[in-house]
Order: C-alpha cells, then structure tokens, then sequence
C-alpha cells in the first residue's frame, strides 16, 4: 500500500515534492500512526530553501508537528490502543545508555535523530513512531490545535525552563514567527509585561501577538520599551528570530544580571564583540527542543484553553497543496500552515 508524501530528496533549494511512499512496517515497540494533521515548521522552510544548518538524511518525508490515530501496535507495546488519540514528540531515534538520556534530557543526546530530518517524518498518511514518544490527546481538543504540542514545547522549554521569568518582568521576544509567537504567549502566561519585535514586513504577525497574546508589537528598534522601567534594560530576552545577528540586539538592551534565552536558530558567524554579556554579568542560555513533562504539562494548557493556538493557525491545506501552505509561511502571510494528509 503506497500513500503520497512530502519528500525532500536532496540538498539542492527546492528539492521537495510528493513522492508515492510504502506504508511503514513497525517493530515491536512502535505503533502505526494515521496523522490527522501535521503542521509546517520554519526547520521544514528551511529544508526547502536549502538554507538550514544540521544534516539531513536524504530522502526523507518532511514533518515533524503531528498527531493522529494508533492503527497498528507493535507485539511488545503495553498501554497504547488502536483508535487511541495521540502526538508525538520527535526524538525519534536515542541511545538509552548516553548519559543525558539516561537524566532524562533525551532531546540533548547528541545521536539523537528526529522525524523530518533523520527519520521519515508525518506528512504523509502513516508514520512509525516509538510508542514510548507518544501522549494522550483529550477529546476536546481538535487535532488541527493537537498538532501545535510541538512548538508550544519548544516555546515552554526557552521560557519557562531556560527563562527566569518573574510576574512583573518586562521580556523582549526577537522574531515574530510561529515559536516567538508562542515564547511571547508563555512569557504572558508567566506574568511577564512582553513586547515583541519584527520588521515592516512582520506587521500582520505582530498585531496576531498584539491582538490575541496581550504583547506590545515594536517594528524596528526595541531600545525605549526594554529600557523604559529604569533605564537600565530589559529582564530577559528571548531570541527567537532566524539569524546570529539578533543576538547583538539582545546583549544591548538586556539589563545588567538579566538574561537571554536563544531558541532561534542561525548559521551565520557572529561579527561583534561579547565583551559587554561579560560586563553586564547575562545568562546567555541556548535552549533546544523539549522532554516527557514538558509535553504532557504543554497537552493540559492546551486542553484547558490557557495556550490557544488557533490565532496562528493560518488555514489547513489538503497534502497535495503543500506547496501552497509552504509559500504562505515563507511569505510571511500567515504564521502557521496545517496540512491534512488523510
């Protein structure tokens, strides 16, 4: 049985389209997913631009924000049924003897392999997925919201976990896009005041975080709103923008002992001097993916109405015209595209 799939088949920029893949066989400890919907994330865009930074596993099906219907168990998976509601995370392939994953930091073993880069990802009908990487969905939540767990996950783990977020705290989020969106939407939720900040083109995705999240929009410099307290800077910054150079932006309007959580991703070198992070005695955190608790504390604001991603959710596309959403992303149009490949 072949379904159709999102496929990036090479290095080269453009190197993606639908491709008839065989359905998945699973092993003993996996189960077959039929996706109901998989979202489109900028590390995707970056795939199909051919301007992304960590190795890819060509060819391989693209997608890796998903949730479905368990089809099939393996002969060795206990808890899970056929029919049963799930998401599931990414880290596809880990060695359980590495010594982060053996603390629970999974997501920082360094053979860590993900769906849509290392391993065939979900836009496609039916994934494999380690049962192990799977969590419930409660049936009021719609799996177009479902599909979202991913990136919210990401958002909690650079604000909540890698932040120091006080109710009070005044937070500068750099780069309006799906995760700064998201980052900007938990920092509220911690009771920070947040203030987000893109560029002329970014005006419909910044009013979505003025409009829906409670944030201040800035276009342009974010200087006055980060020193407007004391003179003195910002909290913390969350650097979610895809480009090293924002990282400059955010050591200057920092406040002396503050902090910076960078979850934005950036292949260029940095060109300026760190001297004043020394100076200025900043916590400059990277912050990368996500684990279990995370997950299952992201499905429970989600379930409960606290995080609501449906503002940037800027339409679902059929598989097929996966082209189409991939261009409305990368254009700026909408924040978010979910495809529907069933």
């Amino acid at each position: 049985m072949k379904s159709p799939a999102v496929v990036n088949f090479a290095p080269e920029a453009g190197s993606v389209e639908i491709r008839e893949i065989d359905r998945p066989e699973i092993g003993e400890s996996d189960v077959l997913l039929e996706v109901a919907n998989v979202g489109v994330c900028g590390s995707d865009l970056h795939q199909w631009t051919a301007d992304h930074s960590w190795p890819v596993n060509y060819p391989v099906v693209l997608g890796h924000e998903f949730g479905g219907l368990i089809v099939e168990t393996g002969s060795g998976v206990d808890g899970w049924s056929e029919g049963d509601r799930v998401v599931s995370e990414t880290a596809a392939i880990i060695d359980s003897d590495n010594p982060m994953t053996r603390r629970g930091l999974y997501n920082l073993d360094p053979t860590r392999k993900g769906f849509g880069y290392g391993v065939d990802g979900a836009m496609t009908r039916f994934v494999r997925v380690p049962a192990r990487i799977l969590h419930h969905v409660p049936e009021n939540l719609p799996f177009e919201q479902a599909c979202l767990t991913e990136p919210c996950c990401v958002a909690y783990n650079a604000v909540v976990k890698n932040g120091t977020i006080e109710p009070g705290d005044r937070v500068v989020v750099l780069g309006p896009g799906t995760i700064g969106i998201l980052c900007a939407a938990m920092a509220r939720l911690c009771g920070a005041q947040v203030a987000v900040v893109g560029l002329e083109k970014d005006a419909h995705r910044l009013k979505i975080a003025e409009n829906n999240y409670g944030c201040e929009s800035i276009i342009g410099d974010p200087t006055e709103w980060a020193k407007a307290r004391d003179g003195l800077g910002c909290d913390g910054v969350i650097d979610a923008a895809g480009a090293s150079a924002t990282l400059e932006i955010a050591i200057q309007i920092v406040r002396p002992a503050g902090w910076i959580s960078k979850v934005g991703w950036g292949p260029q070198p940095l060109g300026f001097n760190l001297d004043p992070l020394v100076q200025k005695n900043v916590k400059l955190q990277g912050s990368f993916s996500h684990n279990w608790p995370i997950w299952e504390r992201v499905i429970a604001l989600l379930a409960s109405g606290q995080m609501d991603v449906r503002p940037i959710i800027g339409g679902t596309w059929n598989l097929e015209d996966w082209h189409e959403a991939f261009e409305k992303m990368h254009s700026g149009e909408v924040v978010k595209s979910v495809l529907k490949p069933a």
